[in-house]
């Protein structure tokens, strides 16, 4: 692997709650239909919490406000001997509004569903990844970080400070 180019992949993922249910939606992968949190990319100029609350509305329809953070969590896939692709995954819980009727899914979505810890354990061999049963314990065991515990010192593409090279390691 080439370590010049290497760069893991940020995404979110949201663990929203009601009544003992937890929202998932059902979505087409390379593996066929999978079960996951609401989630996806960080993309270019976005906080990690305007990320999870657009991700969110774009594969729900809900409106979600984070309300803390539940953990992060480093995955990687691939064949020994490549490269793969590695995944970090800030996971938050928080609220979600009623759905918007004016609002369409995100392609890749087929629906939206609630279940209850226990059904989403027994349909693990369904879930996304593993980290999607991980989460949800990790919620339930009452793992909680303050919002203010993640940082955002600017957005967007900005000037890298003298010395540095885009590695991040000192010339």
């Amino acid at each position: 692997m080439n370590e010049e180019t290497w760069a893991p992949h940020v995404t979110v993922a949201a663990i929203v709650e009601r009544g003992g249910l937890f929202l998932l939606v059902e979505e087409h992968t390379n593996a066929g239909l999978r079960l996951n949190q609401p989630a996806g990319h960080l993309e270019a100029g976005e906080t990690l919490e305007e990320a999870v609350a657009r991700e969110t509305l774009e594969e729900t329809a809900h409106p979600f406000t984070p309300d803390a953070l539940v953990g992060v969590y480093m995955t990687h896939f691939g064949q020994p001997g490549e490269s793969g692709a590695t995944y970090l995954r800030f996971t938050y819980c928080g609220h979600a509004g009623d759905a918007r009727d004016d609002l369409a899914l995100d392609p890749d979505i087929v629906r939206t569903l609630w279940m209850s810890a226990d059904e989403l354990r027994a349909a693990s061999a369904r879930h996304r990844t593993p980290l999607v049963m991980q989460c949800v314990d990790d919620y339930l065991a009452g793992r909680r970080v303050p919002l203010d515990f993640v940082h955002t010192h600017a957005t967007g593409p900005r000037a890298m400070a003298p010395g540095f090279r885009a590695t991040g390691s000192r010339s």
